[in-house]
C-alpha cells in the first residue's frame, strides 16, 4: 500500500497510508449500519472468500509440484 508523506507547514514526518479499493468499499458498506447478524454474515462471506482463494492456490501448487498423499505422509514422518 503506498505511503504519502504528510504535507503542511508543521509536518511531523509521520507517513499516512492511502486507503485501498477494498478498504474504501468496506467503509461504504459499513456506513450503512448493518444489524449484528448481517455484519456477522458479511464477515463470514469475506473469510470464506479468502479461505477458498488460499485453498485453490495451495491446490495449484500441489498439482504443479506433482505432490501426492505419499508426499504428505513423508512430511509427517520427518524427524
Amino acid at each position: 500500500m503506498p505511503l504519502a508523506e504528510s504535507k503542511g507547514k508543521k509536518s511531523t514526518g509521520v507517513k499516512s497510508r492511502t486507503l485501498s479499493n477494498v478498504q474504501m468499499e468496506l467503509i461504504k458498506l459499513y456506513s450503512t449500519e448493518l444489524e449484528y447478524g448481517d455484519l456477522m454474515e458479511v464477515k463470514e462471506l469475506l473469510a470464506n472468500h479468502f479461505a477458498h482463494k488460499a485453498i485453490s492456490e495451495a491446490d495449484n501448487i500441489w498439482n504443479q509440484k506433482e505432490m501426492s498423499a505419499d508426499t504428505m505422509e513423508d512430511w509427517l514422518n520427518e524427524n
